[in-house]
């Protein structure tokens, strides 16, 4: 089971420095990320959300495959095999690129326009979704990140431990 956590920082840029940090701990396999979303609060108080999965992408070029298989198929059916592909990988990619759009993936949208309307302007903050951790070595390297916890779904004490590491402590015992 996924824990999602949600932790605000007092500038722009740091959330998207956490993830930066995330993803390098993710490749040394010491954290596994099913979502990551990074929001900003600007000056004048509009929310940006950035997914870590593009979903319009990834949807227009799962669906340009599949168009284009199906396409060449039906082509064949009508001896023009190309015209099939073509037709069917426009069709496919609009298609896919469509439901990707309107696809909401991981962490609710709403549920996180309503968390980051806590936070002041000109601030970011990470919501996660993490699969499995090695806390103590991921604790280690996030305590160089000044935050604070919103919300999550871990125990009392495991938000405590990320909390006090957040806050520049080091991590208690234990794990999170």
């Amino acid at each position: 089971m996924a824990e999602m956590i949600a932790v605000a920082f007092d500038n722009p840029t740091q959330a998207d420095e956490v993830l930066d940090e995330l993803r390098r701990l993710q490749q040394e396999y010491l954290i596994d990320l099913e979502d990551a979303v990074v929001v900003v609060r600007r000056p004048d108080g509009e929310i940006k959300l950035k997914q870590s999965v593009n979903l319009v992408g990834m949807g227009a070029a799962s669906g340009g495959l599949w168009g284009g298989l199906w396409g060449s198929l039906v082509g064949l059916l009508f001896l023009n095999p190309l015209a099939g592909f073509a037709v069917g990988t426009m069709v496919g990619a609009g298609s896919g690129a469509l439901s990707g759009k309107i696809t909401d993936y991981g962490i609710n949208d709403d549920f996180i326009r309503s968390i980051a309307q806590t936070l002041q302007p000109n601030n970011s903050a990470i919501f996660v979704l993490v699969r499995k951790v090695q806390p103590d070595k991921v604790l280690e390297q996030l305590s160089r990140f000044k935050g604070r916890v919103l919300r999550s779904s871990l125990s009392p004490e495991q938000e405590a431990r990320l909390q006090q590491a957040l806050s520049g402590g080091a991590a208690a015992a234990g794990t999170a």
